[in-house]
């Protein structure tokens, strides 16, 4: 029995003396201490669901003005007669816009305001001003009014681009109902193959963009506008839910050059492109070769540069081209005066030739 005891007491003295060893290490030793102690972990808080957008609308909301539009027209009543006389009709629409600037500049589509005889604006708090046109853009669609008030609700300009999948609003006069609000989410960006307007870049989404949300903000859930909403496919055979907008990006650099001289300075290259049909790759993808040069204008940059009809677009400044459109959208975004590296074709034989962009000329 007293060896039993004996074994038990020395069992006892090494594990004192185990737990006397380890305590001193650790006060002599500090940074030991997470090594055998670990520390706490914090508690795993599950992110609160987001259950309103209430604070986007009060964010992007003010800022969203309704436009309501006069144009008269003169219809002959007897073209026969020595005096004819006139029958005068007026024409009102209605669309929306987004006040960008504290001092009255707002963002609008072209169509919205073209061929208009009165444009005026109605303010989230209900007044109703007068508003004139600085300048219009229709190779996208877009123009700037002003109107003669300070201190507006400027909005809040995104600067990150959205993506396919990001939650959107549409906030507009749809329908003739102010500041209607509709949710979804981007379906496509960088749509360009519409046919609507010369310049693409559209973000498409499936947020309800009705009439009279033409010219009105897409936001994001923080309240920064994302886009200009400018239409929707609803002509299309059973379209529904397809909406398109502006990136604000490109709306914010046209709405720049507005301001700044009165309209839109763009590189023209005085050329036509075409997309060539996609030819089939080892890996089993489609490519296109190049894309073919349609019509050149006579003395224009192409024309100087000694690019003819027939010619292939292989390279602008030593980027290969996916598309026509893409290719005229980079050649728009150069200023006039500017001079462009274009690698070409003709009869299977590469030529490099540069090319010297003037204004373009305007778009109807």
């Amino acid at each position: 029995m007293s060896t039993v005891f004996q074994w038990f007491g020395f069992i006892g003295r090494s594990i004192i003396a185990g737990l006397a060893v380890a305590f001193l290490v650790i006060i002599a030793f500090p940074q030991l201490r997470d090594r055998i102690v670990p520390p706490a972990q914090p508690a795993t808080v599950a992110a609160p669901a987001i259950t309103s957008f209430a604070g986007a609308v009060d964010r992007a909301g003010p800022s969203v003005v309704s436009i309501y539009t006069v144009s008269v027209e003169y219809q002959t009543l007897n073209p026969q007669a020595q005096r004819p006389s006139y029958l005068r009709r007026f024409r009102r629409d209605m669309g929306s816009g987004v006040l960008v600037s504290e001092d009255g500049y707002i963002l609008t589509n072209n169509h919205v305001i073209s061929e208009v005889d009165n444009i005026r604006v109605a303010l989230w708090d209900g007044r109703l001003v007068d508003a004139t046109v600085v300048g219009a853009d229709p190779a996208t669609d877009l123009a700037v009014l002003r109107i003669d008030i300070n201190g507006l609700p400027a909005a809040p300009l995104a600067e990150s681009e959205v993506r396919v999948g990001d939650i959107v609003l549409a906030i507009g006069n749809a329908l003739g109902l102010s500041h209607t609000v509709t949710m979804g989410i981007v379906s496509a960006t960088g749509r360009n193959d519409l046919r609507s307007v010369l310049f693409e870049d559209f973000i498409q989404t499936d947020a309800a963009i009705n009439a009279g949300n033409s010219g009105g903000a897409l936001v994001n859930i923080h309240g920064e506008v994302v886009g200009i909403n400018t239409r929707n496919s609803s002509r299309a055979v059973g379209g529904q839910n397809i909406g398109f907008a502006i990136p604000i990006s490109l709306a914010r650099d046209v709405m720049r050059q507005i301001v700044e001289h009165g309209s839109v300075r763009r590189g023209w290259l005085g050329a036509g492109l075409l997309d060539l049909p996609l030819t089939p790759q080892p890996d089993g993808t489609g490519a296109r070769p190049g894309i073919q040069v349609m019509n050149v204008e006579p003395g224009g940059p192409a024309w100087i540069a000694g690019i003819r009809t027939g010619d292939i677009l292989l390279a602008i400044d030593g980027e290969p081209v996916d598309d026509a459109r893409s290719a005229l959208l980079a050649i728009s975004q150069r200023s006039p005066g500017e001079d462009v590296d274009l690698t070409m074709m003709r009869g299977g034989d590469r030529f490099e030739t540069h090319a010297y962009l003037i204004q373009q000329p305007p778009v109807r």
